[in-house]
């Protein structure tokens, strides 16, 4: 599971991808309720957009802003039906999550060790996530969030290799390129079949 992810200022490779302009910020760590930049696309304008997001997703009936603190991460596998991310999913709120690299601890020492994880071109990630829209009670300010969505990692050689032995073995979806439009442009059923280990650059630790 991911609780931090390092942002990209990569602004060549986002505008050659996206074509769209990232702001001009430092590469900075992204913690849950911190902010980060993802892609995202309006299904009725069919526009595309880059824009900061808090990592944990706000769905409506959040009460505060701390409850991001419990959903950085969807588990793809229920990612349809839980309360927090159901509406973003059926809505096809669909984001890619830029991220130069992130973070997992590997015990492979019998201790906990922080481990960068990239990939292996050393490129940026556009890590697949879900996004939704919260109303601050209190100012009415509009806030995006979203939440990396994790698959079952016991059959990836880097990924395998994280968390303590008896937990299971869980990863974010960094996609290849070539996935990146069909992602932003998907459906629940077509979202569903592309989070595989398939999908998945090579990856390496450093």
């Amino acid at each position: 599971m991911c609780v931090q992810y390092l942002t990209t200022a990569n602004t060549n490779w986002v505008k050659t991808h996206f074509g769209l302009d990232l702001l001009a910020l430092s590469p900075h760590d992204v913690f849950p309720t911190y902010p980060g930049s993802i892609i995202l696309k309006s299904h009725n304008t069919q526009r595309t957009a880059i824009g900061m997001a808090r990592f944990g997703l706000l769905p409506s009936c959040a009460k505060d802003e701390n409850f991001g603190r419990k959903t950085y991460n969807a588990r793809s596998e229920t990612v349809a039906e839980k309360p927090s991310y159901k509406h973003a999913w059926v809505k096809r709120h669909y984001a890619l999550a830029l991220a130069d690299a992130f973070y997992e601890p590997c015990y492979e020492s019998g201790k906990a060790v922080r481990t960068l994880i990239q990939q292996a071109n050393r490129e940026p990630m556009a890590i697949a996530s879900i996004w939704d829209t919260w109303n601050e009670p209190e100012t009415g300010e509009l806030i995006v969030s979203f939440s990396m969505l994790t698959i079952n990692a016991n059959d990836h050689p880097i990924m395998k290799r994280m968390h303590k032995p008896e937990d299971e073995k869980r990863t974010v979806v960094p996609l290849k390129p070539e996935l990146f439009s069909d992602w932003l442009n998907a459906t629940p059923e077509t979202a569903a079949s592309m989070l595989t280990l398939d999908a998945i650059p090579e990856l390496i630790l450093t």
